[in-house]
């Protein structure tokens, strides 16, 4: 395995995620950005997006992802993905289960030469998966196009969102997971926003009961686990590390580096790895919309510029609110208190989303110094 990528926070993010449009065909029950049918007219075009990825990878930033909406509603995907790997980036992107998802699709994006896909599967059994994706078959669809990504040998991500109502099924999530053959996933926990405000959340102790099943899945298997809009799992992997290898070493590891279990640069295969330190908002992150605008993640909707009308770069290094999500003495309550606030720093969207405060305390973390 390849050392991390050397990126400094200060200067480029580790990943970025431009939103290539917000039109789906599906009614998502989370969904951040609401998605509907149609696209947009303000879309970036492809000439913009062209001039974008050249910034990403001028930055040093090393990983781009191409999302949604859907962003197979976009007919200049494959050559914007091609546009990325000719530039160096490693390129990811995540489809949904329409009808536009086909074995067609997942060749030619193999042949693109993307890194990663992506597929987005909530719950281990249809019914519940569909209700939750608001369209029926979308679970079919996404187990079909697993086996398509295993035939085109296209590395395969799942992605899956916790709330009040998947939670129960995440032990039950993680033995499906673990037979299909993958190399990352991405488990994500629920920032209530978009048409995502209506779903039930999450309680502190829960989080902590839930972390715990993802650790076993991350200790024992081959694959990345990667945890979204949970900062405080980085503190709950030092603490079980720490518990893991004794006293001494648990007073070197309170507060101090992250674990090196979150720290698997490249997945199987040299697929895409985690960042070499803990990435939050607009620290190590940025999100492009599909209309331009920068935001320290596509779940803290405080725009910082325009891509349009600024270089990405400068954007990311210079505005205020950059800055300060990288500041963590700007931190308040428990979270600006907290000696693991270096690798965690505690979800700033979840915090804007219940508190209004971006910088208070993250409602779902149960430890307390």
């Amino acid at each position: 395995m390849q050392p991390p990528p050397l990126v400094d926070f200060a200067q480029a993010p580790f990943l970025v995620i431009w939103e290539l449009t917000q039109a789906c065909d599906l009614a998502c029950r989370h969904c951040r950005a609401s998605a509907q049918p149609q696209r947009h007219l303000g879309e970036l075009s492809t000439a913009d997006g062209e001039r974008l990825l050249a910034q990403v990878a001028t930055m040093g930033t090393p990983v781009c992802i191409l999302s949604g909406g859907d962003p197979v509603k976009r007919p200049d995907l494959c050559a914007l993905i091609r546009c990325g790997k000719q530039l160096g980036l490693r390129m990811g992107t995540v489809p949904a289960a329409s009808a536009s998802l086909t074995e067609d699709l997942v060749h030619q994006l193999r042949d693109s030469g993307l890194d990663q896909m992506a597929l987005s599967l909530d719950f281990p059994r249809a019914e519940q998966h569909d209700t939750f994706r608001g369209v029926p078959g979308a679970f079919a669809k996404t187990m079909a196009a697993v086996e398509w990504a295993h035939r085109h040998h296209l590395p395969l991500q799942i992605n899956t969102t916790v709330c009040a109502r998947s939670a129960p099924f995440l032990k039950e999530m993680a033995d499906l997971v673990e037979r299909l053959g993958i190399v990352f996933w991405e488990v994500f926990f629920l920032v209530p926003m978009g048409r995502g405000a209506g779903l039930g959340g999450l309680i502190p102790q829960q989080c902590e009961t839930l972390f715990d099943i993802l650790y076993r899945v991350q200790k024992r298997s081959p694959f990345i686990v990667k945890v979204t809009e949970a900062p405080h799992y980085r503190r709950y992997v030092a603490q079980r590390e720490a518990e893991d290898r004794g006293a001494s070493s648990r007073r070197q590891t309170h507060g101090g580096t992250l674990p090196q279990l979150l720290q698997r640069s490249e997945g199987p295969g040299h697929t895409v790895g985690l960042a070499p330190r803990g990435v939050n908002a607009g620290n190590g992150f940025a999100f492009i919309s599909h209309l331009g605008d920068v935001f320290p993640s596509g779940f803290l909707p405080l725009c910082a510029g325009n891509v349009q009308q600024q270089p990405l770069a400068d954007i990311y290094r210079q505005a205020p609110l950059f800055r300060v999500l990288r500041d963590p003495a700007r931190l308040r309550g428990r979270c600006g208190r907290c000696a693991y606030r270096e690798i965690c720093g505690g979800s700033r969207s979840r915090a804007y989303a219940l508190t209004g405060d971006y910088l208070a305390t993250d409602p779902w973390c149960a430890y307390r110094a």
